[in-house]
């Protein structure tokens, strides 16, 4: 009987862990993340530039959740409409509420990215990424991502200057480890992310960018506004 009821606490203490990190982000406030993307080629190469700045926090302001400065170098092989990246990413995450702790996480990453049309306004970029984390007091670990973006252009058939549209995406995330370290673990399952939005195009290589996503973790999930701005130069 002892070594039921020692097996019985041990469960209500791991469930009531597991309940209180589950609660510990207040899934019914709405967050916001700030993000600029910028994409240059080359002059008369197949080489370029991409990458993006994000400001994500808990709460819209005063509450950061993640700093993320993100860079890499792209080829477009030729006679193909393919985008392949190499690059590298800092991430500072904050503590959800009044904690001001962070942690900071170096990331590389490769990516390809596959455009397609259907039809005269049905724009589809299909986005394969693999990343290799380095977290701060965690163990070596990647993680793959498939995201699966749709522009449709509302006034227009192209997303040209003064174009209207709407914008749309989901993306998955998988890790390849679930051990990450002192004696901690995670599910196979990362997150998903679902976006809707509408676009305004400033000019044709200048696009902002409005919508709502709601990500879901194995914990929790959270609704957040996004403003973004597009740049290719």
């Amino acid at each position: 009987m002892t070594g039921l009821k020692k097996h019985l606490l041990l469960v209500i203490l791991m469930v009531s862990s597991m309940t209180t990190y589950g609660q510990s982000v207040d899934q019914s406030q709405t967050g916001a993340w700030y993000m600029y993307f910028y994409n240059t080629k080359f002059e008369n190469s197949n080489w370029g530039i991409q990458g993006d700045f994000q400001y994500r926090d808990w709460q819209g302001l005063g509450d950061m959740e993640q700093l993320l400065l993100r860079s890499g170098l792209t080829y477009n092989p030729k006679n193909t409409n393919v985008t392949l990246t190499l690059g590298y990413a800092h991430i500072t995450s904050g503590e959800y509420g009044d904690s001001n702790a962070t942690s900071g996480e170096s990331r590389i990453y490769q990516e390809a990215l596959l455009p397609q049309k259907i039809g005269k306004r049905f724009y589809l970029t299909h986005r394969f990424r693999y990343e290799q984390r380095f977290v701060e007091h965690q163990d070596f670990r990647t993680r793959y991502r498939y995201n699966l973006f749709l522009n449709v252009p509302l006034n227009k058939t192209d997303l040209s200057k003064k174009a209207i549209y709407l914008a749309l995406y989901n993306e998955l995330f998988i890790n390849g480890q679930t051990d990450i370290g002192n004696d901690r673990s995670v599910e196979l399952f990362d997150r998903n992310r679902t976006y809707i939005g509408a676009g305004y195009a400033l000019t044709d290589k200048l696009r902002l960018q409005l919508g709502w996503m709601n990500q879901k973790t194995v914990n929790w999930g959270k609704g957040q506004l996004q403003f973004s701005l597009h740049h290719y130069f």
